[in-house]
């Protein structure tokens, strides 16, 4: 086993050798810094007509520092699509349906990404909009109990299937301080004690949607210049905030950990195997090097958001990496 492996790098470090020459990213962007710490990204590709945007928060349940507070992250990715006093939920939905948009969003460890797809002629009125709700989202108390009622469902759905429990339970044994310990839904407890948090979410909001948090990715049938253009006008004004996070340090693993799920039902048998690997650096060359190597050694099919893969007929047996921002996870299962 081990020989195989010392050729699968070989064999990968020859794949680098002979691509050195090729762009790892095949397109000309901009990156541009605003005067508030808002980060611009525009990529023109040859889609004619075609335009995405992503405006991306750098806050994912990592940031969920305080105790009794995880989940939140989750839960403003869909508080964010609840309007504001100019654009109501059904006027934001009547100008993505005229514009003939598709829109979504999503939540991870470390970010909550949302996206929209559009013809490049409603890029003033998307990015305008886009502007609005992420500097002035409005919910009412009754609007935050109802949706923190849909992430409790969303988190019971979940701890249905063995495979999202076992991974819950596996970062809840894996980490004792980090952040990382809970999911990006949340701890049970948390999500149940949700709708008496009201207050709580606003002084949230205020915290991490703010620009020095947040990049906008434009990409498509655009011009740098005019997209910059748009951005200073609609979101030049968006004040910066203050707070950092102290996201607790996780101590080195002293030794061997394991844990156990009685499932109240019948179902093939599953373990989880995972190992702490270096946080993520600029400089260092470990993470890069152990993400191309779980992809390389234990890939066999296609990864979901949450970095679990998705259920595939033909397996008996699944192994794959993933990676949770300062943190790497590899892990192997079978059923």
């Amino acid at each position: 086993m081990l020989w195989k492996l010392v050729c699968l790098v070989l064999t990968a470090g020859s794949i680098v050798a002979v691509s050195a020459q090729v762009k790892t990213f095949p397109f000309t962007y901009t990156q541009q810094d605003l005067p508030n710490g808002l980060r611009l990204v525009t990529i023109p590709t040859d889609s004619p007509n075609l335009v995405s945007i992503y405006v991306v928060v750098q806050t994912g349940s990592r940031n969920e520092v305080e105790a009794g507070k995880s989940g939140f992250a989750h839960l403003f990715e869909h508080m964010m699509f609840r309007g504001t006093a100019k654009y109501p939920p059904e006027k934001y939905n009547q100008v993505l349906q005229r514009a003939g948009a598709a829109s979504n969003a999503f939540t991870s460890d470390d970010l909550t990404a949302y996206y929209t797809t559009f013809s490049k002629e409603d890029l003033p009125t998307i990015l305008a909009m886009e502007a609005d709700r992420f500097q002035t989202l409005k919910y009412t108390p009754e609007v935050f109990k109802t949706e923190t009622g849909a992430v409790l469902g969303e988190y019971n759905k979940n701890s249905s299937d063995p495979e999202e429990k076992l991974d819950e339970v596996l970062h809840d044994t894996a980490f004792d301080r980090h952040t990382y310990k809970h999911t990006t839904m949340g701890f049970l407890k948390d999500v149940q004690d949700m709708p008496s948090q009201y207050d709580y979410s606003l002084k949230f909001f205020d915290r991490y949607y703010r620009p020095e948090y947040t990049t906008i990715v434009v990409a498509g049938d655009v011009d740098p210049k005019n997209v910059r253009a748009l951005v200073d006008q609609y979101w030049g004004g968006w004040k910066r905030g203050s707070y950092h996070p102290d996201i607790p340090v996780e101590p080195a693993q002293q030794g061997a950990r394991e844990n156990h799920i009685d499932w109240p039902s019948p179902t093939l048998p599953l373990i989880d195997i995972a190992f702490h690997g270096p946080a993520y650096s600029d400089t260092s060359k470990e993470w890069a090097a152990l993400d191309a190597l779980a992809t390389l050694a234990f890939s066999r099919r296609p990864v979901r958001k949450a970095g679990r893969p998705r259920a595939e007929g033909g397996y008996a047996s699944r192994q794959y990496g993933s990676k949770r921002g300062s943190e790497s996870v590899g892990s192997g299962s079978s059923g």
